[in-house]
């Protein structure tokens, strides 16, 4: 008894999670209609609510040393003890900016809830996940849950061709996740990371068939788990999800799964693949080149948020990934501070768009388009000052935190002698600048043709709007707090 619970300790709040989804599944069942009951659905939300903001404060209860459970499928260490509440709360903070979307959009299906509650789950266990054939399951896990999401508004075709594609191209994305572990398993008999680490350290592969199938499995892996973040040139599929999606499933996907796939591949390469760095570091330079590259190009020739959104989130995976060329703590600490100010980022700026609903002539709607912003400053001159810091943040303008970010990034890959790259990713940030000034530009000196009014900010969104807004604008007085942190927990991947 005791040794049962003593592994189910570490994940009381995972349990706790599923066993709710579970419940609210049934309760769920017992009182839908055909059509519908909003009634349900909003008490579905709030129970939502309160089972993370449970699940919460269970996330703190934790050992005071590392351990492996569940037979070395999972392990507990200093990051999942410090992720799983980083997580939760910005979930926590996802739900309160989409109770008045869901409201406006009608979104009456008791089913939306438990698949979020159930995503969170598969996010959880992803940072927590030690073992290929663990990784496997939650990743799936996740992915269906997320093909759902893409495809849940069933009235549109968008919707339903981006959930559609999703599918398609997760279903390749994971055979070439399974095949890549059947080869490692087979060359070696071991899926546990930490029995790959060990059986890696300091090993000469003189046979060049074993080499060769270390090679193209270590490689079907890692372009399995960057399709996952969506990094060029595997993301064909972000742009069109992004757009497909509701506006809510949209901000859920460009916050929430980033920092778990990041941290998986991070134990994959720097823990467990260490000593093949000379044939991942060419893998992951030319990732980076490409999605820096991609993103900052193609986002000039967009003209919905959402799809600017998805290919500024490809350039910012290239910053990601960029700090990992080092392979040590300082630089993975790096990245980690910039997964941080990104996620605040994206967060106040979709708080902003949830924000930007308007009406005219007895019709409302949410902002779509770039050129909806034309004189806002004029409409809402509060909203147009705090868009663009948000902007000038993205675009990595001192002394805004963003800049700082990108900065410690650009320091990591000095230190790792990427001198050329270093000074691709400044020239391409300084055209990216471009479109986001535009933004701004747009916002302030553009006239709109149509009289428009936008309807009043609820307060809890602004809150976190102005929240996120603030920390971007005085991070730069305690830099040292956050970036020590990052780096704190960064320790976890080496030890």
């Amino acid at each position: 008894m005791r040794y049962i619970l003593y592994e189910l300790y570490p994940i009381i709040s995972d349990i706790f999670i599923s066993s709710s989804a579970c419940i609210l599944l049934i309760y769920g069942v017992f009182f839908s209609l055909s059509k519908g009951n909003p009634l349900l659905v909003k008490n579905l939300s709030f129970l939502t609510l309160q089972i993370s903001t449970m699940g919460f404060i269970l996330s703190f209860y934790k050992s005071s040393y590392s351990i492996i459970i569940w037979e070395n499928l999972m392990i507990s260490d200093c990051f999942t003890w410090d992720a799983k509440p980083i997580i939760i709360s910005f979930f926590i903070f996802w739900i309160f900016l989409t109770f008045l979307y869901n409201t406006f959009e009608k979104i009456n299906s008791f089913e939306y809830w438990i698949l979020m509650l159930l995503s969170l789950l598969a996010i959880l266990l992803i940072i927590q996940a030690n073992d290929l054939l663990f990784i496997y399951l939650v990743i799936e896990l996740q992915s269906l849950v997320f093909y759902i999401l893409a495809s849940f508004k069933r009235t549109s075709e968008f919707s339903t061709e981006a959930g559609l594609k999703y599918f398609v191209l997760g279903a390749f994305s994971s055979a070439l996740l399974l095949f890549g572990i059947s080869l490692i398993y087979a060359l070696t008999g071991l899926t546990n990371l930490n029995d790959l680490s060990k059986f890696f350290t300091g090993i000469i592969l003189e046979e060049l068939l074993v080499f060769i199938g270390i090679f193209s499995g270590l490689t079907l892996i890692l372009v399995a788990l960057l399709f996952k973040l969506s990094a060029a040139p595997f993301h064909m599929w972000a742009p069109d999800v992004y757009e497909g999606s509701p506006t809510s499933i949209t901000a859920f996907f460009s916050i929430m799964p980033k920092l778990p796939v990041l941290s998986l591949i991070y134990r994959f390469l720097v823990f467990s693949f260490h000593d093949f760095i000379d044939i991942w570091y060419n893998i992951i330079l030319l990732v980076v080149f490409l999605s820096i590259l991609v993103g900052t190009l193609s986002a000039f020739s967009q003209r919905k948020w959402k799809r600017f959104f998805a290919y500024s989130s490809i350039t910012h995976i290239g910053f990601f990934l960029l700090a990992m060329l080092l392979g040590d703590n300082e630089s993975i600490g790096n990245s980690l501070f910039y997964v941080f100010i990104y996620l605040i980022t994206m967060l106040g700026t979709f708080s902003l768009i949830f924000s930007l609903r308007f009406f005219n002539y007895n019709y409302h709607y949410q902002m779509r388009y770039l050129r909806e912003v034309n004189g806002l400053a004029k409409i809402n001159p509060t909203t147009a000052i705090i868009f663009s810091i948000l902007l000038f943040s993205m675009a990595g303008v001192p002394p805004l935190a963003g800049f700082f970010a990108k900065f410690f990034i650009l320091l990591s890959a000095l230190q790792a002698g990427a001198i050329g790259i270093s000074l691709f990713l400044i020239i391409l940030s300084c055209i990216a600048c471009f479109y986001y000034i535009q933004i701004i530009k747009t916002m302030y000196f553009n006239v709109n043709l149509k009289w428009v009014f936008l309807y009043p900010i609820e307060k809890v969104n602004a809150l976190i709007l102005s929240v996120s807004f603030i920390f971007l604008l005085i991070l730069f007085y305690d830099l040292e707090f956050l970036s020590t942190m990052a780096r704190v927990i960064s320790l976890a991947f080496l030890n």
